[in-house]
């Protein structure tokens, strides 16, 4: 029997573990190109491994946040529906390979990660810039925020945080555009943990101080990428702001054809997740957040977070199958 979508109810806890199965088949699809310098075939088998799992729910999904628009991607673009239509209809936001170039180098932080909420609850973030900043929980609402300058947001932040800008550790993407931002960040006494790549990570790191050491994020990047920080920080805590930036007016139509009108708005964590979530990484090369996808003779495994934003619920999941199945 078919459920009709409009009415079958957003079954977090049950979704859930079929989300972790999603993130965890993308992993090991692209685990046997860890290190082997070609970044699209690794991107290509986790974007079908990623597919194939999200057809196999019982759900009527919509990807909101994809690989691109459907011109650009030959599959989980943006608007692609998924599942198998009998269920909840829902967004889903996804990265099927977070860090591309790093696992081609086998660098430290690439992810398999995917969001999903209700239908209707997630930014239709357009395939541009956002410059964006985060910071992790416990500290009060606009503590910080993207109108301050990057000295104003450390010193703000070693305020509330009740020691000096010199403790305060900030992450930024490692690109020409933010040379202006590292050299300021860098007066204050501050110091910067700079990525190559995977700024969904570099959020989420920020709601694990205590075991990452990074208290802020800032800079810009991708927008779809925004939104997934968002649903993490969602479960995790912490607050994210962005703000879309526009390089052409053909970035600008994109905008406009997602239904955004105010091109200088700041979104707010919950403005850009507007309803409870669920969210997925598995770890494909070792990192902070979480190890790497691990090969012993005749085994293969992996470790998985998975997370609801309902009950603010934490799981770091163990998976373990015989390495004949993902040859």
């Amino acid at each position: 029997m078919t459920t009709d979508t409009n009415d079958a109810a957003f079954n977090d806890r049950m979704l859930s573990l079929g989300l972790a199965r999603v993130a965890e088949q993308a992993a090991l699809a692209s685990a046997p190109l860890i290190g082997r310098g070609d970044e699209k075939a690794a991107d290509q088998a986790a974007v079908n491994a990623m597919r194939e799992q999200l057809n196999l729910l019982d759900i009527a999904g919509v990807v909101v946040i994809g690989e691109g628009e459907r011109d650009e991607a030959p599959m989980l673009f943006i608007g692609e529906e998924v599942g198998t239509g009998n269920g909840p209809g829902v967004d889903i936001a996804l990265d099927p390979l977070e860090g591309t170039t790093l696992t081609a180098k086998d660098m430290p932080n690439a992810l398999t990660v995917i969001a999903m909420g209700p239908r209707g609850s997630m930014l239709h973030a357009p395939d541009t810039y956002m410059d964006k900043l985060a910071v992790g929980p416990g500290y009060p609402e606009g503590v910080v925020s993207l109108d301050m300058s990057p000295r104003e947001r450390v010193e703000a932040l070693a305020k509330a945080k009740n020691c000096a800008p010199s403790d305060i550790t900030v992450c930024i993407l490692e690109r020409p555009r933010h040379e202006t931002m590292i050299s300021e960040v860098r007066e204050t006494g501050a110091s910067i943990r700079l990525i190559t790549d995977g700024d969904v990570a570099g959020v989420m790191h920020c709601a694990e101080s205590e075991t990452t050491g990074i208290d802020m994020y800032m800079g810009q990047g991708g927008a779809p990428e925004g939104v997934l920080a968002a649903a993490a920080l969602k479960c995790m805590g912490g607050q994210i702001f962005g703000r879309l930036l526009f390089r052409n007016d053909d970035e600008k139509s994109r905008a406009a054809k997602a239904g955004i009108t105010n091109l200088d708005r700041v979104y707010s964590r919950d403005e850009m997740v507007t309803s409870d979530v669920i969210f997925a990484a598995t770890g494909v090369t070792g990192g902070s957040l979480l190890p790497a996808i691990k090969r012993q003779p005749g085994w293969v495994e992996t470790t998985t977070l998975l997370m609801r934003s309902k009950t603010g619920s934490v799981r770091r999941m163990s998976y373990r199958t015989p390495l004949s199945a993902h040859q």
